[in-house]
């Protein structure tokens, strides 16, 4: 009996909470979308960083929906938003009569009390809503079902730097009037997402001038926000998770392309070096307008070859990597897509490292790195290892995350996430001739879990390298140029 009384104890406080936030919701439900109408400008950015993350036509849930112009926003196939405030709900319905609006305790809510086409989803959008939650915690292990391996979460929530100013908001009638609330770091947010079973992908600051000002705003927020230690200030926080991997205990199959220009001389090697990888392995070979007998000496090798991969072929009709790399994506079959040079300075016995990484779960895009092994200056030259080091740092700043060496050319990912990249292409358009850079924007901006896998970089022991430094270092330059427009100052 003590212990039930002390239950009973420390449950009160919260359903006292619980209780209080809802009456607070039901009361202002008909002054909700006058609040947003005259706070557009806020509103309006937190749309535009949603749609960036979610791609249109995809299965969305909103917890703690509102009447349902966030989740009208991102344009979803399938859009649910579910609140514990009935009058709010259902001004939701009549607004937006084509997605599906339920009346539900997100920190008691089961896949049961939604439709069976309502229960698993790509995206589910917590924006805004956890100041007002009793137990953050229960709602994160309560939405765990409604995952699939490659949903991801996204919460946005105010910096708690910013509660005075938003108070004094309140009191000169800037702002909707506010209950007590919770107030979390970006850190009190990363561990719930740790302790419930979730992955922190990737966390950010933006919004720094919340009222509209021509002129002011926008510059202030697209080109001043984004900048290192004043992004800290911002009033937006935001981070996106997924749920942590579940091994499978079916090993995948593989498919290694190998993109080839006057490399006659490594062509068997790499066949013969390659360990079996994952269930089955595929080589495909792309061969680009060699001066030597490259595209000779790939043919004699497919037909001559008796081992356990199967081997494939192609010549391209385009220039560069890029070009070549994705002729032989488009004829891969395996699960796990992997580029290897043919220069072989990446050692194919190292590839089983990526595979692991990703079949266990422990990354969804493995980006090789040189520069954590020792490695001889005939491998790379003191002047490539500068500019690798420059290009990493500005790929860590545009990405949002570290990484130490974005010009390896050996990436792994699954078939499937190289689809939706391939899919969405056009936000950046075709601009990269190389193919790394296509590759690691396009998993930034799917928000794919991006690691590094170190491997021991090699000197190359046949033929030159391809690559025209100078030229190409200040096409690289451009493209980072271009991708900031795109990716951090947009």
């Amino acid at each position: 009996m003590i212990q039930a009384h002390s239950t009973n104890l420390l449950e009160a406080p919260k359903q006292d909470f619980k209780q209080d936030i809802r009456a607070y919701f039901d009361y202002t439900a008909p002054e909700l979308d006058r609040w947003s109408r005259r706070n557009r400008y806020y509103y309006g950015d937190l749309a535009r960083l949603h749609q960036f993350i979610i791609p249109p036509g995809c299965r969305v849930l909103e917890v703690g929906c509102g009447t349902g112009d966030l989740l009208h926003a991102t344009a979803p196939a399938i859009g649910v938003g579910i609140d514990f405030a009935p009058a709010v709900t259902a001004i939701a319905s009549q607004k937006y009569p084509e997605f599906a609006f339920y009346t539900l305790d997100a920190e008691a809510i089961e896949p049961a009390q939604l439709d069976p086409e309502h229960r698993q989803f790509d995206y589910i959008l917590l924006s805004g809503v956890l100041g007002y939650l009793g137990d953050i915690q229960a709602v994160l292990q309560r939405l765990q079902p409604f995952c699939q391996s490659h949903t991801r979460l996204i919460l946005t929530f105010h910096s708690h730097l910013w509660e005075p100013l938003l108070g004094l908001a309140e009191r000169i009638g800037q702002r909707r009037p506010q209950p007590p609330q919770n107030w979390l770091s970006m850190d009190d947010v990363a561990n719930l997402l740790t302790i419930t079973g979730y992955r922190s992908l990737q966390r950010g600051n933006r919004f720094l001038w919340p009222k509209f000002v021509p002129g002011i705003a926008g510059l202030v927020n697209r080109y001043l926000a984004p900048l290192p230690v004043v992004k800290h200030l911002c009033l937006t926080t935001f981070i996106v998770a997924r749920p942590q991997p579940v091994p499978s205990s079916e090993q995948p199959t593989c498919s290694v392309i190998i993109p080839a220009r006057n490399e006659a001389g490594n062509i068997a090697a790499a066949v013969a070096r390659l360990p079996q990888l994952g269930a089955h392995t595929e080589v495909i070979f792309v061969e680009g307008h060699s001066r030597d007998q490259t595209w000779q000496a790939i043919q004699d090798l497919v037909q001559t070859y008796r081992g356990p991969f199967t081997l494939k072929a192609f010549q391209q009709t385009g220039r560069g990597k890029a070009d070549a790399v994705r002729l032989g994506f488009d004829q891969a079959s395996g699960d796990i897509l992997l580029i290897l040079d043919a220069d072989l300075t990446v050692p194919p016995e190292d590839l089983p490292h990526f595979v692991e990484v990703l079949a266990s779960g422990r990354g969804e895009f493995a980006n090789g790195s040189r520069l954590v092994y020792p490695r001889s200056t005939t491998a790379m030259p003191w002047l490539n290892m500068v500019a690798n080091k420059i290009f990493a740092l500005l790929f860590s700043f545009l990405l949002e995350q570290p990484l130490k060496d974005t010009l390896c050319g050996t990436k792994v990912l699954w078939r499937r996430d190289y689809e939706r990249i391939a899919a969405g292409r056009s936000y950046f358009g075709d601009f990269d001739p190389f193919g790394d850079f296509d590759l690691l924007f396009g998993a930034a901006k799917l928000n794919l879990h991006i690691v590094e896998v170190p491997i021991r970089y090699q000197p190359r022991t046949y033929g030159s390298s391809n690559i025209a430094h100078v030229r190409e270092g200040l096409i690289l330059l451009k493209m980072c140029l271009y991708a900031s427009r795109k990716l951090k100052f947009r």
